[in-house]
């Protein structure tokens, strides 16, 4: 066997030194053009570049239930899946598999079946034998039980002579995955890492990417090239960094193995979609990612849609289609000079009271991303006001609005409503009243005045007009679609505006059109918000609007570029609140705005301890109510204390019908029976001054849907 030296030490710059510094992490960044990779086997199906994006997913039932599993991989098989994971938690599940892999090719079923190790050195080396891949976390794999012990290392010479252990324990599996041939999957999770690597590199992407690159040095040692990569984490921005990091690494030093993408404890519905496409879509369009798990706390059935779409989305992104390469073509060029090693986010200017400002206009955006609703004039009657403001998520009382946590910041209205229809000018007055800017087209303002709303015009005619507002307009809001010249962009600043609403032409790549710009925006030191206007034009379903939506502004607001959404309806197929909560969905999906909790959930497997459906609905439906909180809830304790890092309180299946519940990274209550837990959780959350009660007309409103 080759000594295990590993690539240079990262952090005395002897990589550097060696290979150069990072540079380039995908093909190309004016184009989606799939990251070239060498070809991983397995079983029938093959993973890489010059092969179809591989779809998978992972099984509920236990693995010791052997028809149960059996039954179930042939649903995942039928549905569309090319690939299914089960759990291996120790020897009795290893023979299952046996036995489950037997079963399948009886059945006249060829589909590969993955096995997920923790812990268990000993017992992946039997399934190796039953499964055509073998997934392995760098963070418990060798290192045993999760703790959060810190280690003292002096050197990287220090770091790396304590390598020894990882080497005796994996070198074994390697060699036999090699010996038959079978695919092993490195996969490193954010909140798993090892307290080894926690205490030299910390809870960063940097820690995740050097845990994966020296397991993967010892298969390379090997000779043993028949594997994937994966970066996950709950957080998408985490997870984007962390695959981007990696693939960057992997150019300069000349890797080339494939990519497994994935958002883990995504959640459920729209949310779970949304989150997942906000991480995996902005990974697919970079060209980065060759098979794709959506993880989601419902069936595994059910994850297949998302995963197949976000698998289609990416292939009419990349170059290869003519009409996605003519998009990328028609695009001005422009230097793009994101750095993937580091997040920042642009923060655009918020409105400034002014001298003689009748109104209040600092509500008009908000400082962790605003939200902006389409109104149409026929919503704005008399008998519809109250209706309408609680579809904006403005409370109630008296007919009066007032503004919540997640009410819309701003509205934009295509046709104002005339001035002596009374009616509809009073309720615009209403919601300006309560600093919620009212945003209409200059033209029909220059026509019929409305006292304090916000003129929209194009760069082109604000320029010619000098920035000069129709009368009664209180500020500027100018449109733009990506065509705009930077001679014309350089000179925003002198208009002042409230904020840009861009929409990209359809003959441009959205994704590089507004990439262009925001980098002129930083050559020119122009602050102003940009809000992305996106149309559901061909859209009627709830998941595909999360998923296009997450796909495509979720891909530049990971990068922190852009401070607000606006989403405007083609068919009218969706309820104004609706949209209203998807595009604060979409804030909170890219860690920026939080207006409601945020719940970390385990997709279920075959660890599990407790229904994991059902309690995570109990938990919602009691704690749901509580910005700024994260809930982790975790089926067992491998997805418990590791799997959770960004959450402030834990509930983690312990043995069957117990729970422990954490705060942090910290057991505090143990063994609560699950009949008691959630009422126990709820206690905790007041404990540690985090409680708010609901108020009454939600409570109301809640009720009233249980009954029905």
């Amino acid at each position: 066997r080759k000594p295990v030296l590993g690539p240079p030490a990262i952090k005395t710059g002897a990589r550097d030194d060696e290979y150069g510094p990072l540079s380039q992490y995908c093909p190309d960044l004016y184009k989606t053009v799939r990251r070239p990779t060498r070809t991983v086997q397995c079983g029938p199906i093959s993973f890489g570049s010059e092969h179809p994006i591989v779809r998978q997913t992972m099984g509920t039932t236990s693995t010791a239930d052997v028809e149960g599993t059996i039954e179930q991989v042939m649903r995942c098989a039928d549905k569309g899946f090319d690939l299914v994971r089960i759990t291996v938690q120790g020897k009795r599940e290893a023979n299952a598999a046996m036995k489950i892999r037997e079963g399948l090719f009886k059945k006249g079923y060829d589909i590969p079946l993955c096995a997920d190790m923790h812990f268990q050195p000993k017992v992946a080396m039997m399934v190796a034998d039953a499964v055509e891949k073998i997934r392995i976390n760098p963070g418990n794999f060798a290192d045993g039980t999760k703790d959060f012990e810190e280690k003292i290392f002096e050197s990287e010479e220090d770091w790396q002579s304590t390598r020894g252990y990882l080497v005796d324990t994996f070198a074994p599996l390697v060699e036999k995955c090699k010996d038959l041939n079978r695919a092993m999957r490195i996969g490193t999770n954010h909140g798993s890492l090892s307290s080894r690597v926690l205490s030299y590199y910390g809870d960063t992407p940097r820690g995740m990417v050097e845990s994966a690159i020296e397991f993967a040095d010892i298969c390379r040692s090997m000779d043993y090239h028949n594997f994937v990569f994966s970066m996950k984490a709950s957080n998408p921005l985490v997870m984007a960094q962390s695959y981007r990091l990696l693939s960057a690494e992997m150019y300069r030093l000349g890797w080339d193995y494939p990519l497994h993408l994935g958002v883990t404890e995504a959640g459920e519905g729209e949310d779970g979609r949304m989150k997942s496409a906000i991480g995996i879509g902005t990974l697919l369009a970079d060209g980065l990612g060759d098979t794709v798990r959506v993880s989601l706390t419902e069936d595994p059935e059910f994850e297949y849609e998302p995963c197949n779409r976000l698998s289609e989305i990416a292939l009419d992104r990349l170059a290869i289609n003519p009409d996605a390469e003519e998009k990328a073509k028609r695009v001005e060029s422009y230097k793009d000079t994101r750095d993937i090693t580091s997040f920042t986010r642009r923060h655009g200017d918020l409105p400034e009271q002014e001298e003689g400002d009748s109104v209040d206009v600092r509500g008009y955006l908000h400082r962790d991303g605003s939200v902006f609703a389409m109104v149409d004039k026929y919503m704005l009657t008399e008998e519809n006001a109250s209706y309408l403001y609680k579809e904006l998520g403005c409370k109630v009382a008296d007919g009066v609005p007032t503004k919540e946590v997640a009410t819309v910041d701003s509205i934009l209205l295509k046709d104002l409503p005339p001035s002596d229809d009374a009616a509809a000018r009073a309720i615009l007055k209403q919601l300006i009243d309560i600093s919620m800017g009212v945003i209409i087209p200059a033209d029909a303002l220059e026509k019929d005045p409305l006292e304090n709303a916000v003129a929209l015009m194009t760069l082109d005619d604000a320029l010619e007009k000098k920035g000069k507002l129709p009368q009664g307009a209180i500020r500027l809001a100018i449109s733009m679609d990506g065509t705009e010249s930077e001679s014309s962009l350089s000179q925003i600043a002198s208009l002042n505006p409230l904020c840009i609403i861009l929409k990209p032409n359809p003959d441009l790549s959205a994704l590089h059109a507004s990439r262009r710009l925001f980098e002129i925006f930083k050559i020119h030191s122009i602050n102003t918000s940009v809000i992305h206007h996106f149309s559901t034009e061909g859209t009627d379903d709830s998941n595909e609007l999360a998923l296009q939506l997450g796909t495509q502004i979720g891909a530049l607001l990971q990068d922190g570029n852009g401070d607000g959404v606006l989403i405007e309806q083609t068919e009218h197929a969706f309820l104004l609140d609706f949209i209203r909560k998807t595009c604060f969905s979409l804030l909170q999906g890219c860690r920026m705005r939080n207006t409601k909790t945020e719940f970390v959930s385990c997709p279920s497997c075959g660890r599990t301890l407790f229904d994991l459906q059902s309690t995570t609905a109990r938990i919602q439906e009691a704690t749901g109510h509580l910005p700024g909180v994260t809930v982790a809830v975790m089926g067992c304790i491998v997805n418990g204390p590791g799997e959770m890092a960004d959450a402030d309180f834990g509930y983690v299946g312990t043995i069957p019908g117990k729970v422990d519940l954490y705060v942090g990274k910290t057991v505090i209550k143990k063994s609560i029976p699950n009949e008691e837990a959630v009422g126990e959780l709820v206690e905790l959350i007041k404990e540690y001054d985090m409680w708010v009660d609901k108020e009454e007309e939600e409570q109301e409103e809640e009720e009233a849907l249980l009954v029905v």
